[in-house]
């Protein structure tokens, strides 16, 4: 089964039964979320219901995430709305300028030279820029993004190995992630939206400062054409007795009977 680029599947998905076989298979605790671009902002503002920031309440994109995946708003923004060109850049609203390819602001804050600054900006993974005029997060299950370019899913460790492990159930796929440091929604979202692939990420001090990203959780953005495959692979894995949570088989007991139970007599 090959995979459709995010931005060019147009298939309508049962998002409340994947979100209901994502949250009884990995006992989710946020409630998974949808992001999507729009090309005018007209296109955004008509969506049913959806809040803006104040013009005067500059925000961080991670707050504008955490409002729909804690509250379960629907939340829109254009670059006017975001505090920093950092955000923006990252979901291709603000482009990739001298100035912000510069970095000079993490200079002596995150990191010790302007050439490591400048360096790190490079490294970023970003959304182009120049299509979309706005974006907007809700959660999977409202209905109000239509056809979402990539859904986000926060979970503890254990549960995002077992996330993969229901992704990589049929038709395998290594899959391999980079820790940028600070900025690390661009492992994530911005690496999702850049190359329509799923991308993990341990979440920076921004995430967690602004956006309510909990100490032990870790996020996976994807497109949305990935998640019944996901769902039938931890299916799959359920009904062999793979199951989140994990249970500590004891370090001092030999682990065989384990082992025959998954993998026969000849383990």
């Amino acid at each position: 089964m090959t995979q459709a680029n995010c931005w060019g599947d147009d298939t309508t998905y049962d998002y409340a039964a994947l979100v209901d076989g994502l949250t009884r298979y990995l006992r989710l605790k946020a409630t998974p979320i949808g992001m999507k671009r729009f090309h005018t902002v007209e296109e955004m503002e008509a969506i049913s219901r959806i809040r803006q920031p104040e013009p005067e309440s500059k925000m961080t994109f991670d707050q504008i995430v955490g409002q729909a995946r804690w509250v379960g708003w629907t939340v829109g923004v254009t670059e006017e709305n975001l505090i920093r060109a950092q955000c923006g850049a990252v979901i291709g609203l603000k482009s990739r300028s001298k100035e912000w390819l510069a970095g000079a602001h993490m200079k002596g804050v995150w990191y010790g030279t302007f050439e490591d600054a400048a360096a790190h900006q490079e490294a970023m993974s970003t959304a182009s820029h120049g299509d979309y005029k706005a974006v907007a997060v809700s959660p999977l299950t409202s209905g109000r993004l239509d056809n979402p370019d990539i859904c986000l899913i926060y979970g503890t460790p254990g549960q995002m190995i077992t996330f993969f492990n229901g992704l990589q159930y049929r038709n395998y796929k290594k899959y391999t992630f980079t820790v940028v440091g600070e900025s690390s929604c661009a492992d994530s979202w911005g690496n999702a939206l850049k190359t329509g692939e799923p991308s993990l990420s341990i979440p920076c001090y921004a995430e967690r400062k602004f956006g309510g990203v909990l100490d032990e959780e870790m996020l996976v953005a994807l497109p949305p054409s990935y998640l019944p495959q996901v769902v039938e692979g931890l299916a799959s894995l359920s009904k062999n007795g793979l199951r989140y949570p994990i249970p500590n088989h004891g370090i001092q007991e030999s682990p065989r009977r384990s082992f025959e139970q998954g993998y026969g007599k000849q383990a």
